[in-house]
């Protein structure tokens, strides 16, 4: 079976691993995840399989760290992911709001893609930002926050 993940990623991963006493280098399994869901935008379950036997771990032991953080994406999502916190917080602040706009904007409801495969959009939980209400995390990576829907249109002209 080829390698799926790339030198460079096997090198971020070792860092990561380095990290911690070599006894526990199972402690890296989310920082290998996040990495190579960078690379590959998503986690099938051979690139699952691949990050396991890199860290000498069981195939269902890093499948359950993946399956259980709604970071990592264990199907294809589109180029930009957008999660839209509606938690209490931002709901009172305009998160619901923001996520029924994109909605309407992109065409999409929560879990869905669009069809030129460019976003996908996901409902978040508490990202820890409820004083910049509301937010939206982009790839997982970006913090946006205030997102009004003037903000929304700024932000989605960025992307395109």
């Amino acid at each position: 079976m080829p390698q799926l993940l790339s030198n460079e990623a096997r090198a971020l991963i070792d860092r990561e691993v380095a990290k911690y006493p070599a006894e526990h280098k199972r402690s890296a399994v989310m920082g290998a995840l996040r990495i190579a869901q960078t690379e590959h935008r998503w986690l099938s379950e051979e690139l699952v399989a691949e990050v396991a036997d890199y860290l000498q771990m069981a195939p269902v032991a890093v499948y359950e760290v993946a399956s259980f953080y709604n970071m990592y994406d264990l199907k294809p999502v589109g180029r930009y992911k957008l999660t839209v916190c509606t938690n209490l917080p931002c709901a009172l602040s305009g998160g619901v709001t923001a996520a029924e706009y994109l909605k309407q904007k992109l065409g999409i409801g929560f879990g869905e893609t669009t069809a030129d495969g460019k976003f996908t959009l996901v409902e978040g939980e508490c990202m820890g930002a409820c004083g910049s209400a509301p937010v939206m995390l982009v790839n997982n990576h970006k913090m946006c926050a205030s997102m009004t829907p003037d903000e929304i249109d700024k932000k989605l002209g960025e992307l395109e």
